[in-house]
């Protein structure tokens, strides 16, 4: 290339630099080299290209197929047990009347038989008002409408063991509730796990409690017809949009015709 040409190139190069430029000599513009060995890279969210572990696959997964199926609504009832707000004071009530261990009915059986020796008469006490748990035995206490208080666990397995019973609580007009964990309703009784328990009676100072309480299971779900509908069928946000479009040209369609 003729010298001339490149130092015109280079006085024209030298001007628009210099007009750039002219904002702030004092602070002149630096552009960012983004090459290897340049400035910082900026962060970027790289989470979708993550291979994540299985377990999280698997939780994500059955999420989403869980949101994806149709669920009858006597199931679909078992999706919506109590928060952990609203279970405290439900679980404060019964945490009151768990039942004996087998320590203290064998120190309390002992008391009796020194009382017997010693000349007293040694005479059983009436039984204790408890907790009642199993689901044969609370079957029968809703049953016989002895039951004022239901409370079930939503995580049993298989849930046919319960997902009969409330539909008999309805029938027999019983209060009950549905809580999110077998175990926590298993350390009220002395059990690893327990399907459901149920209270029988209460002291006279917990009878104000019980009416409140039983209100608000009646409220929540004995009455709710909301909760028993079929639940499950939501789609992706793609096919939710898909089916948005196809909706808007039908009824465009649709008005098409009424005018003619």
């Amino acid at each position: 290339m003729p010298k001339g040409k490149s130092s015109k190139l280079k006085a024209v190069s030298k001007a628009s630099k210099a007009a750039s430029g002219s904002g702030n000599p004092l602070m002149p513009s630096k552009p960012k080299n983004l090459r290897v060995g340049g400035d910082v890279q900026p962060t970027k969210d790289v989470s979708r290209f993550v291979r994540w572990p299985r377990y999280v696959r698997v939780q994500r997964q059955k999420k989403v197929l869980l949101s994806r199926l149709k669920v009858p609504g006597t199931l679909n009832e078992f999706r919506h047990p109590l928060d952990r707000a609203e279970a405290v004071p439900f679980f404060k009530l019964m945490a009151k009347y768990s039942p004996e261990t087998k320590e203290a009915k064998a120190e309390r059986l002992e008391g009796q038989a020194a009382a017997a020796a010693g000349g007293g008469t040694g005479a059983a006490t009436s039984a204790p008002v408890v907790l009642k748990y199993g689901i044969n035995h609370v079957t029968h206490l809703v049953e016989q409408q002895k039951a004022k208080l239901v409370v079930i666990a939503c995580d049993v397995a298989p849930i046919e063991i319960v997902v009969w019973l409330p539909m008999l609580c309805r029938t027999m007009d019983v209060p009950y509730v549905i809580v999110n964990n077998k175990g926590r309703l298993g350390s009220l009784v002395n059990m690893k796990k327990a399907a459901a328990v149920a209270l029988t009676d209460v002291k006279g100072e917990d009878q104000g409690a019980l009416l409140k309480l039983a209100e608000a299971a009646k409220a929540r779900f004995n009455d709710n017809v909301e909760i028993r509908k079929r639940g499950g069928g939501i789609m992706g946000m793609k096919t939710q949009v898909k089916l948005a479009k196809r909706a808007a040209m039908l009824a465009a369609e649709e008005a098409k015709k009424k005018m003619y």
